[in-house]
């Protein structure tokens, strides 16, 4: 018996042992987004949302806008019931008994993570009820283990780590680090999927750093492991609550300064919208990748401006109330089962048939293309688009230009507030560069004590050949010149010693 045939006998056996405490439980963190005063109930549909999430409450919204408008233009008297899981999988799992036992749902949406999906997906199948995850990536055997779990995002997790290794690709680094939240769809997916796109390009994952949830007592000691290492290219895989304290963590340790490359994906990305001028502060320079839906059109400025309304109401906490990629999914998702119920006549199986077919043919957001942004100041800029057809391209039109390499779209404002290109991996220590003072031939090599201004300076023909190469070297490479007032035979034997890393001059010439 696996975890979660152990979550659902668990909360199967709960529910029905202690039905009035597992019902004020539920009850607790309930919303009831719709109640029908008039005419006959044609069907009801149950929804879990992690509430205490930007996310969940984007999505509860959304889907009561899309019940409602649906009721309203076809005539129909459809319920939603919306649940709060607040992101557990048990509470996930005793809400969906809950909808299917008590409210008498006959579809589930929901919930975001694909650690709770399964175990609702487990209460679902059994009861043999459509259940259209939210969750952004689902494994392979899914499908099979679940026949009534729907993906509302399929196949999109592979295409958007090939758009990270494309973009790692462009500047040519070798090497990222991976940073990701310590769960199963990580581990299982997210990493080998990225691993995968990345070899692909020839690049190697140097690091895997698997953060635990609430890690924050631990982000500076692994911070300051990747600090000390190489590696200066990070792709981040976090939830919106612990990409933060990560950036928080590693702006205070320099590590959002010049030479480092942050690059989020859509979890983190999707939610820029979201987020406050604060955290922008302190994730300037990031790239981060996001699923692409049109914001231009009449059908979404019309949507938006109803949900800025309704979400300003129900949470005037909230800064920002402009909708996201997960707003319209919930939505498409909402309206597609409520389609779905309206047209099927002849069960369950038919129903999830209808499902299928609806959510796909009316979904907003354009599959397999993502948007590339860069934070920048008090928001973020959208710098082009990607897809695996075209590659990179300004515009999403047809006649925009078609690039294989991102650095060809334009530039990039990287983190420590430059437009200079990180090399994507420096050395540990500072290499120690011994110069003779004594050389008898000055436009080689000069050194001159200035006690005024309290600093030795550098020239000569050697130190300027030696500077040039150290630019064109494809990575960063920090050195300091420090004067030797002795021969040649001494400061090479420096290098013996290990109190010199390097010498310059050329070695025919006399002291």
């Amino acid at each position: 018996m696996n975890i979660l045939h152990v979550v659902s006998v668990f909360s199967l056996l709960f529910l029905f042992m202690f039905p009035a405490k597992a019902a004020a439980n539920i009850n607790g963190n309930a919303h009831t987004a719709l109640t029908v005063t008039n005419g006959r109930v044609k069907g009801v549909i149950g929804a879990i949302v992690n509430n205490s999430s930007r996310i969940g409450k984007e999505e509860q919204v959304a889907m009561e806008m899309a019940v409602q408008d649906f009721n309203s233009y076809t005539n129909q008297t459809l319920v939603l019931h919306i649940r709060n899981s607040q992101g557990k999988p048990v509470t996930a799992a005793l809400a969906a008994m809950d909808l299917v036992s008590v409210q008498n749902a006959q579809a589930i949406i929901g919930p975001q993570t694909w650690e709770e999906v399964s175990v609702v997906a487990q209460v679902c199948n059994e009861k043999h009820i459509p259940l259209l995850s939210l969750a952004d990536s689902a494994p392979g055997f899914s499908s099979k283990r679940w026949p009534f779990l729907l993906a509302a995002s399929p196949n999109q997790l592979y295409a958007q780590m090939q758009a990270i290794a494309a973009i790692v690709e462009s500047w040519e680094w070798t090497q990222v680090t991976a940073i990701y939240e310590d769960i199963d769809s990580s581990a299982t997916g997210v990493i080998p999927h990225l691993s995968d796109a990345l070899k692909e390009k020839g690049v190697e994952i140097v690091d895997f750093i698997a953060l635990p949830p609430f890690a924050s007592s631990t982000l500076s000691k692994e911070l300051r492991r990747l600090q000390e290492g190489q590696c200066r290219v990070f792709v981040v895989h976090l939830s919106v609550p612990m990409a933060v304290s990560l950036f928080e963590t590693a702006k205070k340790m320099n590590m959002m300064e010049e030479g480092y490359v942050w690059i989020t994906t859509d979890p983190f990305t999707s939610l820029l919208h979201s987020t406050d001028a604060f955290t922008l502060v302190s994730i300037q320079g990031i790239l981060g990748v996001k699923r692409y839906f049109p914001e231009n059109g009449s059908h979404f400025k019309d949507f938006s401006g109803k949900f800025r309304k309704s979400f300003t109401l129900k949470y005037p906490e909230e800064e920002n109330s402009r909708p996201g990629i997960h707003a319209l999914q919930a939505y498409d998702a909402a309206w597609a089962v409520c389609t779905a119920m309206k047209e099927s006549k002849n069960g369950r199986v038919e129903l999830l048939e209808k499902i299928l077919l609806s959510y796909f043919h009316n979904q907003t957001a354009v599959p397999r293309v993502f948007q590339i942004v860069n934070v920048r100041e008090r928001s973020f800029k959208e710098l082009g688009f990607w897809s695996n057809e075209f590659g990179f391209q300004e515009t999403i039109d047809q006649n925009s230009t078609h690039n294989s390499l991102m650095k060809e779209s334009g530039q990039v404002f990287w983190p420590g507030r430059t437009y200079n290109i990180p090399k994507g991996w420096t050395l540990p220590t500072t290499l120690r560069i011994g110069v003779p003072t004594r050389s008898l031939f000055k436009q080689y090599v000069n050194v001159e004590d200035d006690p005024w201004k309290n600093e030795t300076t550098f020239s000569g023909i050697a130190i300027e050949l030696f500077r040039e190469i150290v630019n064109e070297v494809p990575f960063d490479l920090p050195y300091k010149f420090y004067p030797f007032n002795g021969t040649y035979t001494d400061l090479v034997r420096q290098i013996h010693l290990k109190v010199r890393d390097f010498l310059t001059s050329f070695q025919f010439l006399p002291v």
